[in-house]
C-alpha cells in the first residue's frame, strides 16, 4: 500500500490502529501473524553450507581423487591419512568462517536498538524485534528507525536517510500527503528502517516490517548474487591444475617406462597411481587454511573481522583503496575548527582557543557568543562518566552540528546544563530551508532573550547591530561586506560555518520576529581527519598502493581534508563524471584522487572501470546502496559502526572500529599470508617429485626399489604437515615497501627452487643407493639410509625457504615454531627406526657412523642455497 499517499487518518485506519497504539493483545497476534521484525534470511547461520563450501576448490577434488585412487591400490592408510586432512581442512576452514558470522551477529546484537512504542496509551520500551505493523513509536534525535512507518505528527523531525539512500544531508520530515508516484527518496512523511533521527521528534505508525521493508526488499535481491572467487582462490586452483597436469605426465611416463621393462599393464597402472599420490602435496590445503586463519586471528585484534578465509590474502594483493570519508577517514564527529569575532581568528586547539599561536582567555564576546551555540541548540545533554576527555564524559544527543557546538562550549568552560537551568526555553522558530536559521526564545530574571544561528548571509540580513570590543554598534552595509568576507575565508578552508545573534526583549513580548539582531560572531566546523590516518595512507603509497577517496560531499570538503591526510591531485565531481563515457574515464581513473558528490551508482561504475583496468580493488561502504559496489570489488569492507546489516551481509570483512588504519594493518597481513604460502608451497614441492625419478632410475637400472609406499607415505607426513604449519608462524618486515602481487599462479617464481632442490635431493638419494649397493649393504638399511637422509634434508632445507636472506641474518631462534617442529620430525624418525615400529616399516637401526655418513648429504640444499643467496646479495651490492 502506498502510505505516503494517505492522510494520517486513512493510514491508521487501514492498519486498524489508533493515535494511543495496539493493545498488548493485538500487538501478540499480530507478531503471531507477521513475526519478528528482523531482516531473517541474512542472519540465519546454515552449518552444513558453511562446511560444504569448504570443499569447493579444485585441490579439494584433486585430493579426494588421491583418497579413491590409494583405497584401488588397497593403499588404505594413504587413503585414510589423506581423507583427515580433507576434513582437517574443512574443518579449520568452516570454524573460522563460523566464528566470523557469529562475530557479526554479536556485532549486530549489541546495534539492535531499543524503541519506544505506545501500547495501550503508555509509553513502553522494548526490542526492535517486537514491533509490529499498527504500532505507534515515538522518535527523538538519536534514535534508529526499526521499521518502515508513516509519520503521523513532528516537531521540527530530521532524518539521516543516508545509509538507504546515499544523501548526507539531514532530511526535514512532514505529515503532509504527497503524490502517489512519489520516489522513495523524497517522501518526506515516512521513515525507514536502517535510517537515524538526527534532530526535532515525532510520531510514526509501523507499516512494514522484517522482510516487508524496502531494506528486506534489497536484503531479498542479494539472496541471487553469486560470490566471486577471491584471487587467493583462483591461484590456489590454478596451482591445482598445474600440478594435475604434471602428475598426469609422469604416471603416463611411468606406466609406458614400467611397460617398456617388462612389468604388466596392471601393475605398471597400480605402480604409477601408488607414485601418483605420494607426488599430491596433500598438505597444502590444510596448511594454507590454517595459514589463513591465523591471519584472520591476528586481523581481529586490528578490528578486522575477516568473514570469508581467502579474503584474508587477497587484501594483501589489492592495488587501490576506494575509501569513504565520512567515519573512516575522519572521525565523524563535527568539531569546532576555528571561531571569529573582534575581526580575529581564533584557532580551537584542545581544550582551548589561540590567535597568533598564543593561548587567549574567555573575553565577553566569546562568551556571548558560545552562550548563544549552546542555548539556541536541541541536543540532549547527558553525564557518562566521571573521568576521561569530554567525549567520554559526556553525552551529547542529537544533530552532529549541534553536538559539536556543544562540546565545543564545554571545552572552554561553558555548561549547557547550567545555562538551560538559568535560562528555560519559552518557545522555538524552527529553521526551514527558506529562512535558513532558528531562533530560540529564553527567559531569565530580567527579561526575555531571542538566541539565533544560521547561515551566514541570512543572518546578517537580520542584524542591525554587532557585539565588538565589548561593546553594541550599529553595523553598518560596508561592515556587513567585511563580515561575509570573513565568513567566505572560512568558508574556503571547507569549514561549516554558522552565524550567530542575539536580543534582548521585554518580558511581556507576545509575538516574536528575527528582526533587529546582535551579530556576535562566526563558528566553523569540520569533521577532522582520525589522527592514524596520515600514517596509513603513507604506507599505501610506499606499499603501491592507490588510495581514493570517494564522498558525497563537496569537492572543497574532500580537497581539505585531502590535504590533511596525504590524498592529493585530480578532484573529479560526480557531475563531471556523469560527462565521462567508460572509454574516458578508463584513461582518466588512475589520475584521479577525489571523488566528490558521488552517488551510490557512480560508486558501482568507478569500481568496474578499476577492475577493467585490471586493479584488485578493495572498497568500503555502509549504506543499503553500497552492496552492488561492495559485492563488485574484489575486497568488499563493511563498517561494523555505521553500517547496515545488508552492507555486513555482503562483505568479505566488516571494520568493527570503522577505521581506514585498521584495513592497512590488515593488508600488512594478507600480504604475510602469501608471502608465508609460497613458502610452504616451495618447502612442500621441493622433494615431492624426486621419488618419481628416483623409482624410474631403479627401474631402467633393473635395481631393487629404494623406497617402499609406506616410506614415501611416513615420509610425506612427517616433513610435509608439522615443519609446514610452523612456516605458517613466519614473520617478515618490510612487506609494506613492496609494490602489490599482481595475478600469478602459486607456482610463478619457484619453478627454478623446486627445480634444483630436487636435483639435489635426487643425487643425495642416488648416490646413497648405490653406494649402498656397492658396499653390499642390507636393502634395508639402504632404504632407512634413504629416508633418513631425505627427512634430515628437508629438515635443514626449510631453514633456507624461511626468507630470501640468509638464515643467520633472521636468527635461528626468531621463529621457535620451526625449531620445535624440527625436533618433533627427527624425534618421530627416530621412534620408527630405533622402536619395533622398525619391523611395520621395514627399516633398520642406525649406527652413530651412519648418521656421520648421512649428515653432509643432508645439509646439502642448505649450504647450496645460502651460497647462491650469497652471490646474488653480493653481486646486487656491485650492481649498486
Amino acid at each position: 500500500m502506498e502510505y505516503h499517499s494517505l492522510k494520517k487518518e486513512q493510514v491508521l485506519k487501514s492498519l486498524n490502529t489508533s493515535p494511543q497504539g495496539l493493545t498488548e493483545k493485538q500487538a501478540r497476534k499480530r507478531q503471531e501473524t507477521y513475526g519478528k521484525n528482523q531482516i531473517k534470511d541474512l542472519y540465519k547461520i546454515n552449518p552444513l553450507k558453511i562446511f560444504l563450501l569448504q570443499f569447493k576448490s579444485f585441490l579439494i577434488y584433486i585430493l579426494i581423487a588421491a583418497t579413491i585412487l590409494a583405497i584401488i591400490i588397497s593403499e588404505y592408510i594413504d587413503a585414510i591419512v589423506i581423507f583427515a586432512i580433507i576434513i582437517l581442512n574443512a574443518i579449520i576452514g568452516f570454524t573460522q568462517q563460523y566464528k566470523a558470522e557469529k562475530s557479526i551477529i554479536e556485532l549486530r546484537k549489541i546495534l539492535t536498538p531499543k524503541v519506544k512504542v505506545y501500547r495501550e496509551g503508555k509509553l513502553k520500551i522494548i526490542s526492535s524485534k517486537d514491533i509490529v505493523p499498527g504500532d505507534i513509536i515515538k522518535l527523538s534525535a538519536g534514535d534508529k528507525i526499526p521499521a518502515d512507518a508513516r509519520i503521523i505528527s513532528t516537531e521540527n523531525l530530521e532524518l539521516n536517510e543516508a545509509i538507504l539512500t546515499g544523501e548526507s544531508l539531514p532530511v526535514s520530515k512532514s505529515i503532509q500527503v504527497l503524490n502517489k508516484n512519489t520516489i522513495l527518496a523524497e517522501r518526506k512523511n515516512m521513515v525507514y528502517t536502517g535510517t537515524s533521527v538526527t534532530n526535532g521528534s515525532g510520531l510514526a505508525v509501523v507499516t512494514n516490517i522484517g522482510m516487508k521493508t524496502e531494506f528486506g526488499k534489497i536484503a531479498n535481491l542479494l539472496q541471487d548474487i553469486e560470490m566471486e572467487q577471491t584471487p587467493m582462490q583462483k591461484k590456489s586452483d590454478k596451482f591445482a591444475k598445474q600440478i594435475t597436469t604434471i602428475i598426469l605426465v609422469l604416471v603416463t611416463f611411468m606406466i609406458i617406462l614400467g611397460l617398456y621393462e617388462g612389468i604388466e599393464l596392471y601393475d605398471a597402472v597400480l605402480m604409477a597411481i601408488a607414485l601418483a599420490v605420494s607426488a599430491i602435496p596433500e598438505g597444502l590445503p590444510a596448511v594454507i587454511t590454517i595459514s589463513l586463519a591465523y591471519a584472520t586471528k591476528k586481523m581481529l585484534k586490528s578490528k578486522v573481522i575477516v568473514r570469508r578465509l581467502p579474503a584474508a590474502e587477497t587484501l594483501g594483493s589489492v592495488t587501490v583503496i576506494c575509501t569513504d570519508k565520512t567515519g573512516t577517514l575522519t572521525e565523524e564527529r563535527m568539531t569546532v575548527k576555528q571561531i571569529s569575532l573582534n575581526n580575529n581568528f581564533y584557532q580551537k586547539s584542545d581544550s582551548h582557543l589561540e590567535l597568533n599561536n598564543k593561548k587567549i582567555i574567555l573575553t565577553k564576546e566569546l562568551n556571548q557568543l558560545l552562550k548563544i551555540s549552546v542555548l539556541c541548540n536541541n541536543s540532549r545533554f547527558e553525564q557518562k562518566l566521571n573521568h576521561g576527555d569530554i567525549y567520554n564524559q559526556y553525552d551529547v544527543i542529537g544533530d552532529p552540528t549541534e553536538s559539536a557546538l556543544v562540546f565545543s562550549a564545554l571545552d572552554l568552560g561553558v555548561n549547557k546544563k547550567i545555562l538551560t537551568e538559568q535560562e528555560p526555553r519559552i518557545k522555538e522558530i524552527s529553521f526551514d530551508s527558506k529562512r535558513k536559521m532558528m531562533s530560540i526564545i529564553r527567559q531569565n530574571k530580567r527579561n526575555l532573550t531571542m538566541y539565533t544561528k544560521g547561515a551566514s548571509s541570512f543572518i546578517l540580513e537580520k542584524c542591525s547591530r554587532e557585539l565588538i570590543n565589548g561593546q553594541i554598534i550599529n553595523l553598518t552595509d560596508k561592515r556587513k561586506k567585511q563580515l561575509r568576507k570573513q565568513s567566505e575565508i572560512m568558508e574556503n578552508k571547507a569549514l561549516r560555518v554558522l552565524a550567530f545573534a542575539y536580543k534582548s526583549l521585554p518580558k511581556t513580548t507576545k509575538t516574536f520576529t528575527e528582526e533587529n539582531l546582535i551579530f556576535t560572531g562566526f563558528i566553523g566546523m569540520l569533521d577532522p581527519p582520525r589522527k592514524e590516518v596520515k600514517t596509513a595512507i603513507s604506507l599505501c603509497k610506499r606499499a603501491g598502493i592507490k588510495v581514493k577517496m570517494i564522498t558525497g560531499d563537496s569537492a572543497i570538503t574532500a580537497k581539505t581534508i585531502g590535504q590533511q591526510i596525504g590524498i592529493t591531485g585530480k578532484i573529479l565531481t560526480g557531475k563531471d563524471l556523469e560527462k565521462l563515457n567508460d572509454v574516458q574515464l578508463k584513461s582518466e581513473i588512475l589520475n584521479i584522487h577525489i571523488f566528490a558528490r558521488i552517488t551510490p551508482e557512480q560508486k558501482l561504475r568507478i569500481v568496474q572501470i578499476l577492475k577493467q583496468n585490471s586493479e584488485k580493488v578493495a572498497i568500503t561502504g555502509d549504506g543499503v546502496n553500497d552492496v552492488l559496489a561492495l559485492k563488485q570489488a574484489d575486497i568488499g569492507i563493511a563498517m561494523g559502526q555505521r553500517g547496515s546489516d545488508v552492507a555486513r551481509e555482503v562483505s568479505d570483512m566488516v571494520l568493527v572500529d570503522d577505521n581506514f588504519a585498521s584495513i592497512v594493518k590488515a593488508v600488512d597481513e594478507g600480504r604475510l599470508v602469501y608471502k608465508n604460502t609460497k613458502k610452504i608451497t616451495k618447502y612442500l614441492l621441493a622433494m615431492n617429485f624426486s621419488e618419481f625419478f628416483l623409482i624410474a632410475f631403479a627401474l631402467i637400472a633393473k635395481l631393487p626399489l629404494p623406497l617402499l609406499p609406506l616410506h614415501i607415505l611416513w615420509m610425506n607426513l612427517i616433513t610435509d604437515s608439522i615443519p609446514a604449519l610452523a612456516l605458517v608462524k613466519e614473520k617478515e618486515t618490510g612487506l609494506m615497501n613492496d609494490k602489490p602481487v599482481k595475478d600469478e599462479s602459486l607456482m610463478s617464481g619457484i619453478y627454478s627452487y623446486i627445480i634444483i632442490s630436487g636435483v639435489i635431493i635426487l643425487a643425495v638419494e642416488i648416490t646413497i643407493f648405490l653406494y649402498g649397493l656397492n658396499s653390499n649393504w642390507d636393502i634395508t638399511k639402504i632404504r632407512t639410509m634413504i629416508m633418513t637422509a631425505d627427512i634430515m634434508f628437508e629438515m635443514f632445507f626449510i631453514y633456507t625457504v624461511r626468507s630470501d636472506k640468509k638464515f643467520t641474518e633472521i636468527g635461528l631462534f626468531s621463529n621457535k615454531f620451526i625449531n620445535y617442529a624440527v625436533l618433533l620430525a627427527i624425534g618421530l624418525q627416530f621412534i620408527v627406526i630405533y622402536t619395533p615400529l622398525n619391523a611395520v616399516f621395514s627399516l633398520s637401526p642406525l649406527t652413530f657412523n651412519d648418521w656421520l655418513f648421512i649428515l653432509p648429504f643432508s645439509l646439502s640444499g642448505l649450504v647450496i642455497f645460502e651460497g647462491y643467496k650469497f652471490i646474488r646479495r653480493k653481486n646486487e651490492k656491485k650492481t649498486i
